[in-house]
C-alpha cells in the first residue's frame, strides 16, 4: 500500500475524516470529520488566526454562504468561473479535460485555454476514456457554480459562493471606515466554499463544500515599496520555485528576491514570508515548502503576479495556498456593477486599493499535515504507525492512563486528567494493555502520555511517555506543566 493510500487509510479507521453519508453511498466530493479531525481541523484554524491574523492586525470579517446573483455576475464568475469538461461516447463518464491531459503528459496544463485548445491537446496526445479506452466528446466548459432559489415562489436566483472572498470585497469599505482603519490593512475570513467540482478526487484534496481562509491585503498601490513592516523579515529565506525552473528550488532572503526583483515588492514578500512561516508552524519542514512562481497561461487573468504555495507530499508538489497579486480588479468591477464608489481615503487622498490575496484551503491543509506526519516504524520487530503531529496542532495533546482499573488508581488518574484538561487537549483511556493504549495514541499524534501507576501514589509522580523518542521519565505531579514543554 503507498504512502498517501495508508493515510486515508487511517484517516478513515480512526474517524478523523470519512465519506459523508456512507451508509447511502453518498455523492463524492462531500466528507465528514470525526472527533479527531475536528480537533485538528480547529487546531489549524486557531494557528491561522493568531499567526496570520492576529498578529498582523487584520480585521476578520463572517460574511454569507449565500450571495444574490449580481454578485457573481459583476465578479465575473457567472461567465468564466469553469472547467473543461469531456465525455466519453460510449460509457458516458465525465473527466476534466485538463487533468486528462496532465496525466497523459505529466505536466501541468494552463487553465486559460478555451476549449478548442483542450480539443487539439486531446487529439495530438491521443487520448481516450480512462475507463473503456473509446472515444471523447468535444470538450465544453462548465460552470461550477451551484445554483438555489430564494422565496415562496423561489423566484429569487442566488449562489452558493464558491470562495470566501467576494464578500470581503464588498463588505471592505464599510469595515474600513467603521473600524477606522488605514491603509495597508488585512481583511480575512473563514468559512464554507461550494463548487460543483466536475471530477472531486484524492479524499479531502477536492471537494464540493470546503473550508477557506482567505486573506485579503488592500493597499495604495503609490505606497506598495514604502512597507514597514518588511524589516521584520528582510532576512528571512523564501524557497522559490522560479519561472521556468520549478525543478530547483531557490532559498533567497526577502531583501535579495525584492532587490533582484524576482518578488514584486516588499509588500508581498511580506506576506509570503508571513504565510511560509504559518506553514512550518503547522509542522511542515522547510524543506517540504515552496513558492511556485506562475506563468501567464497559467494564472488568472487579472493577476499581474501569482504564486502556488506547494507542499511536498508522497503524492509529489501539491497546491496548497494560491496567492495572487489582484490589483484593483474586484473593487473596480464591483464598483462599476453595483454603481457605488468603494473607494476609500487614505490620508488626504481619495484610493481605489489594490488588492494583495493569500487563499487557503484548510481542508487540504490538514491533508498535507497528515502526509508529512505520517510514519511507520519498527520497533521491537513490530511496526509502529505514528503521525508526528506538532503539538500545537495534534487533536489530543495529554492521555492520561492509570495502570489498572482498580487500588485507586483510576481515581487519582482522574484527578490529575481534571487538571491538566484545564491546559490542554486531553483523553482519559482506560481500556486495554499499557502497551495498547500507547499504540492508539501514536496513530493520532499524540505527543505526551502520562501513566498513574502505584509508585505514584506513594510519592506523587508519574511516568510521562514522549511520542517520537518512546522514552520515558518520571515527574512530580506538581511539575507536570514543567515537562509537557510544547513549543
Amino acid at each position: 500500500m503507498k504512502k498517501y493510500e495508508q493515510v486515508i487509510d487511517l484517516a478513515i479507521r480512526k474517524g478523523i475524516f470519512f465519506p459523508t453519508a456512507e451508509i447511502y453511498a453518498g455523492p463524492a466530493g462531500f466528507w465528514d470529520y470525526g472527533p479527531y479531525g475536528v480537533a485538528l481541523k480547529q487546531n489549524l484554524i486557531e494557528l491561522w488566526r493568531k499567526h496570520m491574523v492576529q498578529k498582523d492586525g487584520m480585521l476578520e470579517i463572517d460574511g454569507c454562504q449565500i450571495m444574490p446573483e449580481e454578485v457573481f455576475k459583476n465578479s465575473g464568475h457567472l461567465n468564466s468561473f469553469q472547467d473543461p469538461l469531456v465525455e466519453c461516447t460510449k460509457c458516458k463518464n465525465i473527466f476534466r479535460a485538463d487533468k486528462l491531459i496532465e496525466d497523459k503528459t505529466k505536466k501541468l496544463t494552463p487553465e486559460a485555454l478555451k476549449a478548442a485548445q483542450f480539443d487539439k491537446l486531446i487529439k495530438k496526445y491521443k487520448i481516450t476514456c480512462p475507463s473503456c479506452k473509446k472515444a471523447l466528446s468535444d470538450v465544453k466548459m462548465f460552470n461550477l457554480m451551484v445554483k438555489t432559489l430564494l422565496g415562496p415562489k423561489q423566484a429569487d436566483v442566488a449562489y452558493l459562493r464558491p470562495e470566501t472572498c467576494q464578500s470581503i470585497f464588498i463588505d471592505f469599505p464599510r469595515v474600513y471606515k467603521t473600524m477606522r482603519a488605514k491603509l495597508p490593512i488585512g481583511l480575512a475570513q473563514l468559512g464554507k466554499s461550494f463548487r460543483n467540482e466536475i471530477s472531486p478526487r484524492q479524499s479531502i484534496f477536492r471537494l464540493k463544500e470546503f473550508t477557506q481562509a482567505e486573506i485579503e491585503i488592500f493597499f495604495n498601490p503609490k505606497k506598495e515599496k514604502d512597507f514597514d513592516k518588511f524589516n521584520e523579515v528582510k532576512s528571512y529565506k523564501l524557497n522559490l520555485a522560479l519561472l521556468g525552473k520549478e525543478d530547483k528550488t531557490l532559498a533567497i532572503s526577502c531583501s535579495d528576491a525584492v532587490k533582484k526583483k524576482l518578488v514584486r515588492s516588499k509588500l508581498v514578500a511580506y506576506y509570503l514570508t508571513l504565510l511560509m512561516q504559518f506553514v512550518e508552524r503547522v509542522g511542515i519542514d522547510k524543506k517540504n515548502i515552496r513558492f511556485r512562481e506562475l506563468g501567464g497561461d497559467e494564472r488568472a487573468f487579472y493577476a499581474k503576479a501569482a504564486w502556488d504555495l506547494e507542499i511536498k507530499t508522497s503524492q509529489g508538489w501539491m497546491e496548497t495556498v494560491a496567492n495572487h497579486y489582484r490589483t484593483d480588479h474586484d473593487l473596480g468591477l464591483h464598483s462599476k456593477g453595483s454603481k457605488k464608489d468603494l473607494s476609500v481615503m487614505d490620508g488626504d487622498e481619495k484610493v481605489l486599493p489594490w488588492v494583495w490575496e493569500t487563499s487557503m484551503g484548510i481542508d487540504r491543509l490538514l491533508l498535507m499535515v497528515l502526509d508529512n506526519a505520517y510514519t511507520e516504524e519498527t520497533v521491537k520487530g513490530e511496526k509502529r504507525v505514528v503521525l508526528k503531529l506538532a503539538s500545537k496542532v495534534a487533536p489530543v495533546q495529554v492521555a492520561v492512563f492509570p495502570l489498572t482499573k482498580k487500588d485507586g488508581l483510576p481515581e487519582k488518574a482522574q484527578k490529575i486528567y481534571n487538571v491538566l484538561a484545564e491546559s490542554y487537549t486531553c483523553q482519559y483511556d482506560i481500556a486495554g494493555s499499557i502497551g495498547k493504549r500507547y499504540r492508539r495514541m501514536d496513530e493520532i499524534g499524540c505527543p505526551f502520555c502520562v501513566t498513574i501507576d502505584h509508585q505514584t501514589l506513594k510519592d506523587n509522580t508519574v511516568t510521562v511517555r514522549e511520542r517520537d523518542s518512546m522514552k520515558q521519565k518520571r515527574y512530580k505531579i506538581a511539575k507536570l506543566h514543567t515537562a509537557l514543554n510544547f513549543p
